[in-house]
């Protein structure tokens, strides 16, 4: 029987019981909500190598339409941290048409994933890689701002995170007093600004106490060093026409990688900052529709001229903390954003870019989670070999090859642990019955094992690793037993590869004139050998239910 599509958007079961109260508690959200965006929109289009009107643009069309066709409540979407990096590497390679292409392509990979109800298992994507690409990103994303913190004048900074940093200290002398002065004032004001309202935005306040700020400056003590977004960029409060852009075979074939990377990290994102929104307003969230929302988000941001968007977690909790219970207020963030976008947009010219790293800087901060970071590095080596590997690959080289290097690494770890769960011991003369729970015997102790036999337990599920611990087993005794009993009562399943090393065990053992008979094996697993041929293999009289029945097939093999 087919499953039916998972796609059930929050918004539409939320306006069926919608009644005022509800509304004007969505209404006051959406609005803080929005203003909380803004200068987080612009500073994430200005880091992300886009003009400051396509952070709004996202923020507002995919926001939009997270809030509609997501599957959660107070789920926010827009631009985010997470982004800046990939985003900015992808327009350095491809050029923003090539970014138009692969967040499309980003978007059709999310909808496949909620098509195909795989939003659980986005969930299971080890810990320490999302801590160590997050903590990677954090870096990057502070590395990337100095320049603009310090107001130094150098040429184009190096893409290498190396190089960059032998650049800033290269031209550490250009510092500008006043730039530098704007951008550590604004990363105070945003920290000390929740210790005064929880309720007014920081980044907010920062950006326009250093606007005005800059303009008297200028104004009346002619200080005009202090770079603004107008300084760098035109800014346009038109909405752009949709765009489709022409797609060919080989732009689509040289983005799949930078795609899925965006498709990757939009999907941990958005999940986790669902989960985090659950855990605060006691609902549940649906993990495949919201996949399928991302997706549909960014298909439309990018035909509008935005970039990759996803779940933003600080902006959700900002929504659910000022009252947000239902979709409708996500559909106001992007009406207020849209407005201020209309009417307001001619002003983000006077902000200086100092001040824009400010908000970077400890959006950064945020996101380095460096109290995890640190309790980690006291975890298992292993855990801690990925956790590293995928923090300095992203720093070092990209996101890209951080995540698709950290999935790769965690995946062998957890094959060599689940191989270390499955025990195989060897038991010679008798099996004491007070080990089998299973079993019940009276004031019978023990089983006794008849000559010339080898009695192995396999405890665990039987694939990759199991064979090769029985032929170290096996080597272990010198004397050559003429039949071997192998116990599988305590195997839950066994796959392809746990098959092939089964089979060869048989082979090998009937070549050297040893009969394998099999005790205890469960019906799924049974199922599995007699579809392979082990009926045939060994004979049915060799496949026994119990331990009881394999002892008498072994006593009656070992007297004949």
């Amino acid at each position: 029987m087919t499953k039916t599509l998972d796609f059930k958007p929050k918004f539409f079961s939320a306006i069926k019981h919608y009644d005022r109260k509800t509304f004007t508690a969505d209404l006051m959200a959406g609005v803080i909500v929005g203003i909380v965006a803004l200068p987080l929109a612009i500073a994430f289009g200005i880091a992300s190598g886009v003009s400051p009107e396509k952070g709004i643009i996202t923020a507002i069309v995919a926001g939009l339409m997270i809030s509609v066709f997501g599957g959660s409540k107070v789920q926010i979407g827009g631009p985010t941290g997470a982004f800046i990096v990939i985003v900015y590497g992808i327009i350095q390679q491809y050029g923003v048409q090539g970014l138009t292409v692969a967040t499309l392509m980003a978007g059709a990979f999310l909808i496949l994933l909620g098509v195909l109800r795989l939003g659980t298992i986005i969930k299971y994507i080890p810990y320490p890689i999302v801590v160590g690409f997050t903590s990677g990103i954090a870096v990057t994303i502070f590395t990337t701002q100095v320049k603009d913190l310090l107001g130094m004048q150098m040429d184009a900074v190096p893409a290498d995170f190396i190089a960059k940093w032998g650049a800033y200290i290269y031209n550490i002398g250009s510092i500008d007093p006043w730039s530098a002065v704007v951008g550590i004032a604004s990363v105070a004001v945003i920290a000390v600004m929740p210790k005064l309202s929880k309720k007014v935005p920081g980044s907010l306040v920062a950006i326009v106490v250093m606007t005005v700020g800059v303009l008297l400056l200028k104004q009346y003590a002619g200080v005009t060093t202090v770079e603004t977004i107008g300084d760098r960029f035109s800014i346009s409060a038109t909405l752009p026409e949709a765009v489709v852009p022409a797609l060919s075979w080989e732009t689509v074939k040289g983005l799949v990688s930078p795609a899925v990377t965006i498709a990757v990290l939009g999907a941990i994102e958005s999940l986790l900052s669902a989960t985090v929104a659950d855990g605060a307003i006691g609902d549940h969230h649906n993990s495949n529709t919201e996949l399928i929302g991302q997706g549909i988000a960014n298909i439309a941001s990018p035909i509008f001229g935005g970039i990759p968007a996803t779940g933003a977690i600080a902006r959700t909790m900002a929504n659910i903390n000022n009252g947000g219970r239902t979709p409708v207020a996500g559909i106001v963030h992007a009406v207020v954003l849209l407005l201020i976008f209309l009417f307001l947009m001619p002003l983000a010219q006077y902000i200086p870019m100092a001040c824009l790293a400010g908000v970077l800087v400890v959006v950064s901060y945020g996101m380095s989670g460096w109290r995890s970071f640190l309790a980690m590095l006291r975890n298992p080596k292993s855990d801690v070999t990925v956790l590293l590997l995928t923090f300095f690959l992203t720093i070092i080289f990209d996101l890209t090859v951080a995540i698709e290097f950290g999935l790769v690494c965690a995946c062998l770890l957890f094959m060599k642990r689940m191989a270390e769960t499955t025990d195989v011991k060897v038991v010679l003369n008798e099996i004491d019955l007070n080990e089998d729970a299973d079993m019940q015997r009276g004031n019978l102790e023990h089983l006794t094992i008849p000559k010339r036999t080898e009695v192995y337990e396999i405890n665990g599920p039987y694939f990759f690793g199991a064979g090769n611990r029985f032929e170290d087993i096996m080597g272990r005794y010198g004397n050559r037993p003429q039949v071997r009993i192998i116990r599988m009562r305590k195997v839950p399943f066994i796959d392809s590869t746990g098959l092939h090393n089964l089979e060869n065990l048989c082979r090998t053992s009937q070549r050297e004139g040893i009969t394998i008979v099999l005790s205890g094996v469960v019906p799924k697993v049974e199922a599995v050998l007699k579809r392979n041929g082990f009926s045939e293999l060994l004979g049915e009289e060799n496949i026994c239910n119990h331990i009881d029945l394999a002892l008498a097939r072994a006593q009656e093999i070992v007297g004949e």
